[in-house]
């Protein structure tokens, strides 16, 4: 079994090398709400913020995107930030504006270095996945590419597919987010990770949804899975766990699976 691979920013490991790192999600409409979050969320510790500004109603205004991210960085004592624009078709919030203001967007945040991470679909077009790849890479921002689905779990071909068009990509980090009709599709998921982890060479990130997907957040480090996204002070996706709750486990889990190493 080859090791889960660590996701890197900035050349360190994330989370200092502890599996899984935890991720913590800002959603605020506002600067003022999204700072409030910040300061809510970073005694907390999580490893990493993850700036959700499809929730941001400025997300068409460039400069206040890049002051606001700024500001994020500043208030987060430390803490490295994913900005990530969800599409409404896996699960974001209806934009104000079209995919090319939203690839400007990401193209100007990564030049201006304000954020650590960005993260977009697969299901977006390749020029304009090849392209940000391109500014990301160029300005030395890490990129994750995604999939989501929010009705069901794909067949074990299709999760397979898109862990591997991840790296095909030249993504730094792959990540599949499904949802559970039953407790065997979490089985899927997890099956598919453990796959990935040993076929391909990024980190990944994988988790069912919902409430029997919470699993997968509390166990999925076991099968591959870099990372897990936590509720800081409001959750993003369904299923997430609550920061002190999800500690409390983990360290139960870890305790378990190696014998307190």
């Amino acid at each position: 079994m080859k090791e889960t691979r660590l996701i890197q920013v900035q050349g360190k490991s994330l989370g200092g090398g502890t599996l899984p790192a935890i991720i913590t999600p800002l959603v605020g409409k506002t600067r003022a709400a999204i700072l409030e979050e910040v300061a809510f969320i970073v005694p907390k510790k999580p490893d990493l913020l993850e700036w959700r500004i499809d929730f941001f109603e400025a997300i068409g205004d460039i400069p206040a995107v890049i002051e606001t991210a700024l500001a994020i960085r500043e208030a987060a004592d430390g803490i490295p930030v994913l900005l990530t624009r969800r599409n409404v078709t896996e699960g974001g919030q209806p934009l104000t504006i079209d995919e090319p203001a939203v690839v400007a967007m990401y193209t100007a945040a990564c030049q201006a270095k304000c954020v650590e991470l960005i993260d977009y679909e697969l299901s977006n077009a390749p020029a304009d996945i090849q392209a940000l790849r391109e500014v990301s890479k160029a300005s030395g921002i890490g990129m994750i590419m995604s999939f989501h689905n929010f009705q069901m779990t794909p067949d074990a071909a299709t999760l397979d597919s898109k862990f591997a068009a991840a790296k095909q990509y030249g993504a730094d980090v792959g990540k599949v987010a499904v949802m559970p009709n039953s407790d065997l599709d979490v089985l899927e998921l997890l099956a598919a990770t453990s796959r990935a982890r040993e076929t391909l060479d990024i980190p990944l990130i994988s988790m069912s949804m919902g409430g029997v997907g919470s699993l997968s957040r509390i166990m999925g480090w076991v099968y591959g899975s870099a990372a897990t996204f936590a509720v800081g002070k409001s959750s993003s996706a369904p299923g997430q766990v609550a920061i002190e709750d999800l500690r409390t486990a983990l360290a139960i889990v870890r305790q378990a699976v190696t014998g307190g190493q």
